[in-house]
């Protein structure tokens, strides 16, 4: 048994559900006597309709995938800086502002250009005071002068020759103090083997005296650079023929670059300064000062003496005491 197209089996009509225009949902449309009884609000009934449900829950979806979208920060660089960022959580939210709150460095870099623009903001500069500025200088220089090791001064005995003698009870210079380092020449590197600054006690004062005054009188001078003295007993030193009774010492050329190293070549020798510790060691009572002949460095006659292999350093020579 099968049912044929025009063929009713119901004895009433019914019109089935149908997408209306107007809503969600359509009204059942009743042709059946028995239904004549029912109320007006009973005969408009709202029935479910699936596929306007199921297009309904879709766009619902999609709303809520764009709120979120529209949720996410979003960071746009451009002439200013523009930062949206979820719910209105910025750093001045708690402040009742919705602008982010500026904290400027001391160098204030602006954006919207190739290259940040730095600008540099005005400090105002205290008063000068020269007498505070010269305590300071001074607290300074006594601060660095207690850094730095103190010497054990010791009453030598000087015998012999410089080239044939010797040394007892030496007093060593320090390898490195406030307006001096020193230089070991067998090895060109800073600072010298202690082993090798030994002198008599007056040759360590006179360099100390000679190389701060050299310092006081010119603040820009780099620290001396003083190469060898004497072994700790004096004797034979290598690389020297004299240095052997602690009244010797070398003193290396200050650079023009100030490096803390003995010069290499003739046009790195600051002249003013080499002339400056010459006649500061001619005045502290040097037997002889020998010299290289390039130099152009001078002095008495008699003192200042212009000796082969000098180019780099001053020889210094002390009279014996006594």
């Amino acid at each position: 048994m099968a049912w044929r197209r025009g063929e009713v089996w119901l004895d009433t009509e019914v019109l089935w559900f149908r997408e209306g225009s107007g809503g969600p949902a359509v009204s059942l449309a009743l042709n059946a006597p028995a239904f004549f009884g029912l109320a007006p609000k009973a005969q408009a009934v709202a029935a479910p309709n699936g596929l306007t449900e199921s297009r309904q829950r879709r766009a619902e979806l999609r709303r809520r995938r764009n709120a979120r979208k529209t949720r996410a920060a979003a960071l746009v660089v451009g002439p200013a800086v523009v930062l949206t960022l979820a719910g209105g959580r910025v750093a001045g939210a708690s402040r009742g502002d919705g602008n982010l709150q500026e904290d400027p460095p001391s160098q204030t870099v602006r954006l919207g250009r190739t290259e940040p623009e730095v600008v540099e903001e005005a400090v105002p500069q205290p008063a000068r005071n020269p007498a505070a500025d010269a305590r300071r200088r001074q607290d300074a220089t006594t601060a660095a002068a207690e850094s730095f090791p103190k010497i054990s001064w010791r009453q030598a005995t000087s015998r012999g020759l410089p080239y044939s003698g010797s040394l007892t009870s030496g007093t060593q210079l320090p390898v490195e103090g406030p307006d001096w380092v020193t230089w070991n020449p067998v090895e060109d590197s800073v600072p010298n083997q202690p082993g090798r600054l030994y002198g008599n006690e007056r040759t360590i004062r006179r360099i100390g005296s000679v190389v701060a005054a050299h310092r006081a009188a010119h603040p820009d001078a780099p620290r001396v650079v003083v190469g060898d003295i004497s072994f700790r007993g004096g004797g034979p030193m290598e690389q020297h023929r004299s240095h052997q009774n602690g009244l010797d010492v070398d003193v290396y050329y200050p650079r023009l670059d100030r490096a803390l190293r003995a010069p290499v070549k003739r046009d790195q020798v600051d002249r003013t300064f080499a002339q400056d510790l010459v006649d500061r060691f001619v005045a502290a009572g040097a037997q002889v000062v020998f010299v290289g002949y390039s130099t152009g460095l001078h002095g008495p006659k008699d003192v200042v003496v212009p000796y082969p292999n000098h180019e780099d350093h001053m020889h210094v020579r002390f009279p014996r005491p006594g």
